[in-house]
């Protein structure tokens, strides 16, 4: 496996530095940017595998571009923030990033987490134990697109998380699956206190079912224990 490519998009010198100097001392290959523009400079021209973001970023904030990172399919993503708040934690994984640290962080603790979600992220198998295509209740999942279709033919582009987490359900229906089964296949990392990731991911996933007018309730909450897809997949 090539060595990933790890792009830091931090407005702020010092911790960019800092950041560059703690991952080249790891072997990867690292890249700067201060800004969105200078992020979609770096794609353009390098194969970026990983994205460590700030949110207070000048022009676009992270929170914008996140958005548009997660139009890049193989491409893992992680908030690093000064701000510590539930409603900018909440708001960064319901955009789809894959992971969050506020400042002031262990680098120790990102460089796991970073090299975890690589491992999950650059794997040319990641993804070969998923049928091509799964239909279930009207729906489509793609995991050659990586998106989810409507009965009526709408299509979700999905985050890594979301994609992984609903792959999990069909492959077990009716069965109660735990959060830390969902985080560790959506992550690949354990579940940590407060930790809303797995809530939020599924969140996304009923908005999308939500979106037709015939809704069903095909994930269903089982309080103290998990979640458990309750649809039929087709065989």
């Amino acid at each position: 496996m090539q060595t990933p490519n790890i792009l830091i998009v931090e407005d702020e010198v010092v911790t960019r530095t800092t950041l560059k100097s703690l991952f080249e001392a790891e072997g990867y290959n690292v890249f700067e940017a201060e800004n969105g523009e200078q992020m979609h400079e770096y794609f353009e021209n390098n194969a970026i595998n990983l994205v460590i973001m700030d949110i207070n970023l000048p022009g676009k904030n992270g929170l914008i571009l996140a958005r548009e990172v997660r139009d890049r399919k193989n491409v893992g993503l992680i908030f690093l923030t000064g701000r510590d708040n539930d409603v900018d934690r909440i708001l960064g994984l319901e955009i789809g990033a894959d992971d969050y640290l506020t400042k002031p962080f262990n680098p120790r603790e990102l460089t796991i987490r970073a090299r975890n979600l690589l491992a999950r992220t650059t794997s040319s198998s990641e993804d070969d134990d998923l049928p091509s295509r799964v239909s279930f209740n009207g729906w489509t999942l793609d995991g050659d697109s990586r998106s989810l279709i409507s009965p009526s033919g709408r299509e979700f582009r999905l985050p890594r998380s979301e994609f992984r987490a609903l792959h999990l359900f069909l492959s077990n229906p009716g069965k109660i699956l735990t959060r830390e089964q969902l985080i560790m296949e959506m992550t690949g990392r354990e579940l940590r206190p407060n930790d809303r990731t797995v809530d939020v991911t599924i969140r996304r996933i009923r908005k999308h079912f939500e979106s037709e007018p015939s809704a069903e309730d095909l994930i269903v909450t089982i309080h103290g224990e998990g979640y458990r897809f309750c649809g039929s997949v087709d065989s």
